[in-house]
């Protein structure tokens, strides 16, 4: 490995993204790595701190990076890590998509209502937009918090009528409040990717170092596809927020992980790229190879992807 062995890392509270399991055992330290890990509330924020200097490496939804990338911030997603990350729940009075013939017939439910994310130009933010972009709903508004945690709050006190967000806004939804999954992850937005493993491409220059992360990422990755309890006890404990109970419903709703940047991985991400210009998130179509530098992983993880395999409960 090269010097520089301290690594600052950004990561959200999703609890599903591979950040906790290596906070909370001695994988990185183990492999000469010194991460200063630090919390923030949206893809956006993780961008902005990448931008002033503060950041090496943040675990990030690809939207908010192709903005980044718009802007001239000289970003690269090296590595995969779940996809289909995103749900939308809805209280009562609201029926779930399984119900309906079709997706317009089930949006047609929030004529003049609000639907909540979490910030604009988060995964959540754009997946929601091209929905109803898509559908030609035009009566339904997009209302955008700061902290994916106020959404649960939101649709308690009636200010949206459902909130799109992860799998475990699904869980603490059905576990604490009066509301429900309404609409899967599978059925939104075919493979799209909920989150990368991103830098500034001054750090690829830091080869062994990034090799030794992603090694340690694939094995998490591993992990929770194959013994997911495991890494539901050491999510649960690094967390002090959640019991391994509720990782594990987290885990069964959005089963998809794994390391690698498979060609279904890059293809939605360039669908977004679409939908971010439509939306005037950004000034022109950014090139895929402005977004991915898919060479270190390649090592790390040459074969097939395991998306798709699920996970063994």
């Amino acid at each position: 490995m090269s010097a520089q062995t301290t690594l600052r890392i950004g990561h959200l509270s999703t609890m599903y993204h591979t950040a906790f399991l290596l906070r909370g055992s001695q994988t990185l330290s183990d492999r000469g790595i010194d991460a200063r890990w630090k919390l923030y509330p949206s893809g956006p924020d993780i961008i902005s701190a990448m931008q002033a200097g503060a950041l090496d490496l943040g675990f990030i939804g690809l939207p908010p990076v192709i903005i980044g990338i718009d802007r001239g911030l000289p970003l690269a997603c090296i590595a995969g890590g779940h996809v289909e990350g995103t749900v939308i729940i809805a209280g009562s009075g609201i029926e779930p998509l399984a119900t309906f013939n079709n997706m317009p017939e089930f949006l047609s439910q929030f004529s003049g209502k609000a639907i909540g994310t979490p910030p604009k130009g988060s995964i959540h933010d754009v997946i929601v937009h091209e929905l109803l972009r898509e559908h030609g709903i035009c009566d339904v508004t997009v209302k955008d918090y700061p902290w994916a945690d106020f959404l649960s709050d939101a649709l308690v006190q009636g200010e949206i009528a459902a909130a799109a967000g992860t799998p475990a806004l699904a869980v603490t939804a059905q576990r604490y409040g009066n509301a429900g999954l309404v609409v899967p992850p599978d059925k939104l937005w075919p493979f799209n990717p909920s989150y990368g493993i991103v830098v500034m491409r001054d750090m690829l220059e830091q080869k062994d170092l990034l090799l030794q992360f992603l090694l340690a990422h694939e094995e998490a990755c591993e992990l929770i596809r194959h013994d997911p309890r495991a890494a539901a006890r050491i999510v649960a404990t690094t967390t002090g927020m959640v019991d391994e109970a509720f990782v594990l419903d987290t885990y069964r709703i959005s089963p998809k992980y794994c390391a690698s940047l498979p060609r279904e991985y890059v293809t939605s991400t360039m669908k977004f790229v679409g939908t971010l210009h439509e939306l005037g998130y950004i000034s022109h179509p950014v090139d895929e190879h402005a977004i991915f530098e898919q060479s270190l992983i390649r090592e790390i993880h040459p074969e097939p992807h395991h998306y798709n395999d699920g996970i063994v409960i």
